[in-house]
C-alpha cells in the first residue's frame, strides 16, 4: 500500500518526504522518477503502550511513501507523472501556503485553493481523456460483434465521463461493486482518495484561515487538509531526544507534531486501521484493512494464526488507559473473548488463542 507525494515546484514535497521517511536530505532537485521510502507512524497510542509495559522491544507501524517527480508542464504533457500517480494507492498532495522571495512560484504568486484547482483540473482531465479513448474503442469493437459486457462497461464510461465533465472527481460518484469490476485494471487516478498537505510558514501556523477556506471544496470533492510547517517538523525531526522534540513543541504552542496527524490521515485514505499487540517483550502497531475480521487480522501477523485460529481477547485501549493496567481492567469486567466473526475495530489490543 502506497502514499504518492505530489506537487508543484517549491512547495516543500522534498522536506516532507525527509521528514517522514528520515532519508538523507539530499538535493534531489532534477527527480525524474519516483523515490522510494518507508515512514514509521506517529501514534500517540502506541507511545502510551509502550511507556505502560516498558516492552525489550517496540515496532511500530509503517507506511511507504513515494516522492513523485514534480508536477512540471513538461512532465503533464508527456503524461509521465499520471503514469507514476496510476500506480499508488492515494495521494498526499502538498500544496505551498508560505511567502518567500527567495523561493519562486511557478505561477508567479501563492495562491493555495488556484494551485489545487489547477492540479484537481488535470487529475481529471487525464481520467476524462482515458474514457474518450475507452469508448472510441468499445464503439468500434460493438460494431462487428455485441457484447452485454462491454456495453454495461460503455454505459459506465458515458456515466463517468458526464461526471468529469462537471469537474468531478471520480471517488464521489457513486459505482456499485459490481461496475467497480469493470474498471479494475483501468488507470483512474480520481478514484483514489485525496490528502491536501498545506505547507505554511511558522509563523503562519497558529492561522488557520487558508485550510479552513479548502473546507468547502474538500467536502465537495472528498478530499482531506491538514496545516503543516514543513520546516518547523524538519527541526523537530533533527532533534535527538523526545524531551527536546517535547520542550521545541510546547515552545510553539504545539500539542502534537502534524506528522502523527498526517499519519492518521494516511492510513484513512488508504482505508486501513490500526491493533496492537503487547506484551513485557514486544508491543507492536499493526495495520489492516478497515472491516477486516478478528481471524484476518491474526493473519497479518502469522498465517498459522489465521488458519488455527479459535478466538482473540481484546482490550480497548481508551478502557486500558482508563483503568491504568491489565489487573484493572479485568477487575472492571472489561476483557472481551471475540470470536471468528468479530471485526477488528481500530485501536484493539489483541492477544490470539490459535491451534495449529
Amino acid at each position: 500500500m502506497k502514499i504518492g507525494i505530489i506537487g508543484l515546484p517549491q512547495t516543500g514535497k522534498k522536506t516532507l518526504f525527509h521528514i517522514l521517511t528520515g532519508s538523507p536530505q539530499a538535493d534531489h532537485t532534477e527527480i525524474h522518477k519516483p523515490l522510494p521510502g518507508t515512514a514509521d507512524i506517529q501514534d500517540p497510542r502506541f507511545d502510551s503502550l509502550v511507556q505502560m509495559y516498558d516492552p525489550q522491544k517496540q515496532v511500530r507501524a509503517r507506511l511507504d511513501i513515494v516522492l513523485l517527480p514534480k508536477m512540471e508542464k513538461e512532465t503533464i504533457v508527456t503524461g509521465e507523472i499520471f503514469k507514476d500517480i496510476v500506480d499508488m494507492d492515494a495521494i498526499c498532495h502538498v500544496v505551498r501556503g508560505f511567502e518567500d522571495e527567495a523561493v519562486y512560484h511557478v505561477d508567479g504568486s501563492v495562491n493555495p485553493i488556484r494551485d489545487v484547482e489547477m492540479v484537481n483540473g488535470e487529475l481529471i482531465l487525464h481520467d476524462l481523456i482515458f474514457i474518450e479513448k475507452r469508448l472510441e474503442r468499445i464503439e468500434s469493437m460493438l460494431k462487428k460483434v455485441k457484447d452485454e459486457k462491454q456495453q454495461k462497461e460503455q454505459a459506465l464510461l458515458i456515466r463517468m465521463k458526464e461526471h468529469l465533465e462537471h469537474e468531478q472527481p471520480l471517488r464521489i460518484m457513486h459505482i456499485s461493486p459490481e461496475e467497480k469490476k469493470l474498471l479494475l485494471s483501468y488507470p483512474f487516478i480520481t478514484l483514489k482518495e485525496l490528502i491536501l498537505v498545506l505547507n505554511v510558514s511558522d509563523d503562519d501556523l497558529d492561522n488557520d484561515s487558508t485550510v479552513r477556506r479548502l473546507d468547502d471544496m474538500c467536502s465537495r470533492y472528498r478530499m482531506e487538509a491538514m496545516q503543516i510547517s514543513a520546516k518547523v517538523e524538519s527541526e523537530i525531526a533533527d532533534l535527538e531526544s523526545d524531551e527536546e522534540k517535547r520542550e521545541f513543541c510546547e515552545e510553539l504552542g504545539i500539542k502534537e507534531p502534524a506528522l502523527a496527524q498526517l499519519s492518521r490521515l494516511c492510513i484513512r485514505a488508504l482505508g486501513l486501521c490500526s491493533f496492537f499487540t503487547v506484551g513485557k517483550d514486544e508491543v507492536r502497531q499493526w495495520l489492516v484493512r478497515s472491516g477486516s475480521s478478528a481471524p484476518e487480522a491474526a493473519g497479518t501477523i502469522h498465517s498459522d494464526l489465521q488458519r488455527g485460529f479459535i478466538r482473540a481477547e481484546v482490550m480497548k485501549y481508551d478502557e486500558l488507559i482508563e483503568h491504568k493496567n491489565e489487573a484493572g481492567l479485568k477487575q472492571a469486567g472489561k476483557m472481551y473473548l471475540k470470536g471468528k466473526e468479530y471485526i477488528v475495530e481500530d485501536g484493539d489490543i489483541l492477544n490470539v488463542r490459535f491451534k495449529v
